[in-house]
């Protein structure tokens, strides 16, 4: 929506017949506040001026003729003004009123806090991707959305097999159990069902992705100590949408999406399908896989009905199937059958959705929600294997009473949780079996134009650690519409589980079960201080940043330690982890360019018997560096480069820092069809280039941390169609 004039445009005239002068004062479209620091320029003199306190701004030494005069301003839709040169007599000078620009920020309806306000006016700090950003790096990793969390301050995917390319989310550091993954705000990836779910999620059907670092277990309970990480699917729309997407690697990968959705009348669908494939691939050629040899179809059938303007029903699939195999190359691609070292996995994943929303003259809202999933998942390796199937429920109702300055949340909610490993004896089995029962609160209270809070409480009973009582708060100050003040925190748990990064690695191999009498949960206090500011550097340069100082502290957490007969087994040995640091993030905007720099510093450090220690595989220092040149909304062009500083690892010795460096490039054919190109790791950043990633042979390899990518330079290109 273009920005309007209200007061219409008085021409003046002041000098001589050929020096013209262009007087304004600009205001702000809603309040009538005088706006400063807004650029008046006249492209085809090259001429501009910037506006003052009171709003005013003055062009002179302007020739008689006919030009076009360009208001901008950051948050403000720019306004274009023809106007013919010498005016008229009026000495006063008009206003001009700009209407706030309906940015992206603002459209973006945040599902994860439940309240309908925008993420402006929301205390709780939300992070979120979607719209260009979201397609730009869904095309530079199309299969999955690693690349989609990896690029973002304070977030890191980290790889936790060099064979089998699983990876599991950290947030400030902390460890990927710590970071709760949800889908449409269901808790479908978690326990066993978390291993290879960040492979197993294709990007083409995301609306969005939200992200809540910190505690956040007032809505979505235990687990999310480091944060959440919410996936929010497209829904139908009045206007039928059917998309393509065909991506093929160098590394002779291949990703084949399919996404329909359309609404008719008083019901809608939304079908999501992929097949992706990838090649046993060895680029630093030592005899093992990088990239494995994998096989995944993925159907996700969706189906609305909508009774009438205030109701809506959803009922969901989600359906996944895979076989993954990496290792010796030989023996992956055949040639060899004896005495190779190899890591199978094969997974079925299958879950259901339903959802029934019901509003009640637009001031209240309540909310049915339910899940059932089941995960199948067999490992294998040389001379071993390991299989079980989980079978989890999630159950929620909720109650939302909504209005301008407060907002209320109540609501109770249900989760059962059944692992059984097959081949096991009763002596060394994990099987395990618990209920979560909570019930929550949340309010936000809008106590004036410059502030609002955010306050809730969550009582849970687990059925095997007790009860937990969780309170959290948020508090915003907004002095000016270009500043935001944020600051909050609040406590956190996690019940103990086998399904640990340190297990993973081992393949759940001579791991003991967890000792439920002598263990207690991880329990987290934590909070964070934010701020966001705005401003008009010069004609045509604007500056938006943020800065997040962060801190969390993990009590009593849960270690996997080998014993004396050989078997690993989880102990608290006590102490904390505690992580602590700070996030910035730059973006400048000039013209048909865009600059986004983050810098992330994160101290974790674990605590025990009065010595100190850093945490393994984290970074202290990282930066991400993005340049966007975006042409009339059909060619993007981007340039990537990230750094990574040393890492401590868990055999005593020390990672190298490295870069990252990547080419992005869209170019829109039309209105439907667009072609994309990317060079991912063209420095070809490999830690096989600089370390080493495993000791002993390839037929019985010790692996290593893995700290820096495996796979090196890889071009990825293809095309999305839009039917």
């Amino acid at each position: 929506m273009r920005s309007f004039i209200i007061v219409i445009f008085l021409g003046w005239l002041t000098g001589s017949s050929a020096q013209n002068t262009f007087e304004a004062i600009v205001r702000d479209r809603d309040s009538r506040a005088p706006l400063m620091g807004v650029t008046a320029q006249i492209a085809a003199l090259d001429k501009g001026a910037v506006s003052g306190e009171d709003g005013r701004v003055r062009i002179s030494g302007i020739p008689t003729g006919t030009y076009t005069v360009t208001l901008r301003y950051l948050g403000y839709e720019p306004l274009d003004l023809s106007i013919d040169f010498p005016q008229g007599t009026d000495e006063t000078p008009p206003v001009l009123l700009m209407s706030p620009e309906v940015e992206q920020m603002d459209e973006v309806t945040l599902t994860s806090t439940r309240s309908s306000r925008t993420i402006r006016d929301i205390p709780t700090r939300i992070e979120f991707i979607a719209g260009e950003e979201l397609s730009e790096k869904g095309n530079m990793k199309p299969g999955d959305i690693r690349m989609l969390l990896n690029e973002s301050t304070g977030i890191r995917t980290q790889q936790t097999s060099a064979t089998s390319y699983n990876s599991s989310i950290r947030i400030q550091g902390l460890d990927g159990r710590y970071t709760q993954l949800l889908r449409d705000g269901f808790p479908l990836y978690s326990g066993y069902s978390g291993g290879l779910s960040l492979m197993q999620v294709a990007p083409l059907d995301l609306k969005q992705v939200e992200v809540i670092k910190g505690a956040s277990s007032t809505l979505y309970g235990g687990g999310a100590i480091a944060g959440l990480v919410n996936l929010i699917s497209k829904t139908p729309e009045r206007e039928p949408e059917m998309s393509l997407m065909f991506n093929g690697t160098s590394a002779l990968g291949l990703d084949m999406s399919a996404f329909y959705s359309e609404r008719y009348g008083k019901t809608g669908t939304a079908v999501f399908a992929s097949y992706n494939m990838g090649t046993a691939y060895d680029p630093a050629d030592i005899g093992l896989t990088a990239i494995p040899e994998f096989d995944r179809f993925t159907l996700n059938p969706k189906f609305f009905w909508y009774p009438n303007e205030e109701t809506e029903v959803m009922v969901g699939l989600n359906t996944v199937a895979e076989q993954r195999q990496g290792g010796n190359i030989d023996y992956v691609k055949g040639k060899v059958t004896t005495n190779a070292y190899f890591e199978e996995n094969d997974t079925e994943r299958v879950s259901t959705q339903l959802r029934l929303s019901r509003s009640y003259s637009g001031k209240s809202r309540l909310e049915i929600k339910n899940s059932i999933s089941f995960f199948d998942r067999e490992i294998r390796i040389p001379e071993f294997s390991f299989s079980g199937e989980q079978w989890s429920s999630f159950s929620e109702l909720s109650y939302s009473l909504l209005g301008t300055r407060m907002e209320w949340i109540i609501g109770m909610n249900l989760w059962t949780e059944k692992f059984n490993q097959r081949g096991a004896g009763p002596a060394n089995s994990l099987d395990y079996g618990h209920n979560t029962f909570g019930a929550f609160i949340q309010h936000t209270w809008t106590l004036s134009d410059l502030w609002a809070v955010e306050s809730g409480f969550r009582a849970d009973y687990q059925s095997d650690y007790g009860i937990f009582a969780l309170p959290r708060f948020s508090l915003m100050f907004k002095p000016g519409r270009d500043v935001t003040v944020r600051f909050g925190g609040g406590l956190g748990y996690k019940t103990p589980t086998i399904f640990t990064e340190e297990a993973e690695r081992l393949q759940f191999r001579d791991v003991l079960p967890i000792d439920i009498d002598n263990t207690e949960a991880e329990r987290s206090v934590g909070g964070n201080f934010d701020f966001n500011y705005r401003v008009a550097l010069s004609p045509g340069l604007s500056m938006s940043a943020n800065g997040l100082l962060f801190y969390t502290r993990i009590n009593d957490p849960l270690i996997l330690n080998l014993n004396n007969q050989g078997f690993y087994e989880f102990g608290q040995p006590g102490g904390y982890v505690d992580t602590k640091g700070v996030e910035i993030n730059l973006k400048f905007n000039y013209g048909d360019f865009k600059l986004f720099t983050g810098y992330t510093h994160a101290n974790v450090q674990q605590r025990r018997d009065g010595e100190v220690s850093d945490f393994f595989l984290v970074a202290k220092h990282r930066l991400n560096n993005v340049l966007m040149f975006e042409k009339e909304d059909n060619l993007w062009i981007g340039l990537e480069a990230y750094y990574y500083s040393p890492q401590q690892l868990q055999d005593g010795s020390e990672g190298q820092a490295y870069w990252i460096m990547g080419l992005m490039s869209e170019k829109k054919l039309g209105d439907r069809l667009s072609v994309f190109l990317n060079f991912e790791n063209f420095l070809d950043t490999r830690q096989t280039r600089f370390d080493t990633i495993f000791s002993g042979t390839i037929d019985d390899p010790q692996f290593r941390d893995i700290y820096a990518p495996v796979d090196g330079f890889v071009v990825n290109g293809g095309f999305k169609l839009r039917l």
